[in-house]
């Protein structure tokens, strides 16, 4: 006969697991695997949260074959290997913000958001700055 506090699934007082249905170790959980693409997606998201930071034209040979908007999101590619990404982020950043300091903060971000949102220990991230855009309209001058 089993009393309440030892069937299968029931709770300890403490709120630990009593009974069969214990599950203590992770073999018995099962496994997650994060595809690089999802990772990519992430960090990708999360370097568009920075102020200044915006998306980056493809480039072949180059020569970008769209145009630097600041609207964008910037471009990542990512490789994990087993609980561990390392990150490469191509971006445009607004003048006249630091560089160094946008991509400090870009590489800082990134770190924090990936771990916390897929618990990866990200071991690098690589910041190409490809573009400087402006945030304020262009003006011409006419000479008279």
């Amino acid at each position: 006969m089993n009393t309440p506090d030892s069937t299968p699934g029931s709770l300890a007082p403490d709120g630990s697991p009593t009974g069969q249905l214990s599950l203590d170790t992770a073999g018995e959980r099962g496994s997650l695997s994060i595809e690089d693409t999802v990772v990519e997606k992430v960090a990708a998201a999360a370097a568009g949260e920075i102020d200044g930071v915006g998306g980056a034209a493809r480039r072949v040979l180059g020569v970008p074959t769209g145009s630097d908007d600041g609207d964008g999101r910037p471009r990542v590619s990512a490789r994990v290997t087993g609980r561990t990404a390392a990150l490469d982020v191509r971006l445009a950043v607004d003048y006249p913000a630091s560089v160094r300091a946008t991509t400090e903060a870009v590489r800082s971000h990134l770190r924090d958001r990936v771990h916390a949102l897929t618990e990866l220990t990200v071991s690098r991230v690589d910041v190409s700055v490809a573009a400087l855009t402006s945030t304020t309209t262009a003006t011409r001058r006419v000479i008279a």
